[in-house]
């Protein structure tokens, strides 16, 4: 069997914009280094084997918050873990998008990536790392479209209709060939406080 956690990378400039990134390579912002200590500190109670991460600038800085934190030396780059191409519409708001193209621009493919390209580069690198640690535990650290269409293709009876919060945890794994997820976007470390209450 093998375990994963998919994490969505911390916040970033844009994130609070709502400006779409996808594959723009933007920086964590402060919040968003925070919110990677707090995970890491949270996954820092688990034995982990290995850490995969986008090798963009925000999911790749996700991971060497937590690597540092787990002593864990080397970080996995894979481009398959990028983010969704967003085309014409990255660094645009949702405001802009429709003064632009009108209220129904997401009906347009403005070069955006296929949400079935995304499920099949992003199944295939799920696939690819649980094959190097067939009995592994493993953090991937990556975004939320591709995140979300990946699962789609992973669990296909799974709602991923809630996007994914910055650094929240999605837990999946591999059993007798089939993949279950046994959590969904679950971000709790960011409240520590509450755990008291």
């Amino acid at each position: 069997m093998t375990q994963f956690a998919l994490i969505r990378h911390g916040s970033t400039a844009w994130n609070k914009e709502k400006r779409s990134q996808g594959q723009t390579d933007n920086p964590l912002d402060q919040e968003g280094r925070e919110q990677a200590v707090l995970l890491a500190e949270r996954l820092s109670s688990e034995s982990w084997d290995a850490i995969y991460a986008s090798d963009l600038g925000r999911a790749h800085e996700t991971a060497k918050i937590i690597s540092e934190r787990l002593g864990i030396n080397e970080i996995h780059l894979d481009p398959r873990l990028r983010e969704m191409g967003g085309g014409q519409v990255e660094g645009t708001t949702e405001a802009e998008r429709i003064a632009k193209w009108g209220p129904d621009w997401s009906t347009l493919e403005l070069g955006r990536e296929a949400a079935e390209a995304g499920t099949i580069r992003g199944s295939a690198a799920i696939e690819d790392i649980c094959k190097e640690y067939p009995d592994g535990r493993v953090i991937v650290v990556s975004h939320g479209a591709i995140l979300r269409n990946t699962l789609r293709g992973l669990v296909p009876a799974l709602d991923v209709s809630t996007k994914l919060s910055n650094t929240s945890i999605t837990r999946i794994e591999k059993k007798a060939g089939s993949w279950a997820c046994e959590l969904y976007n679950c971000s709790v470390h960011l409240n520590p406080a509450k755990d008291s209450i």
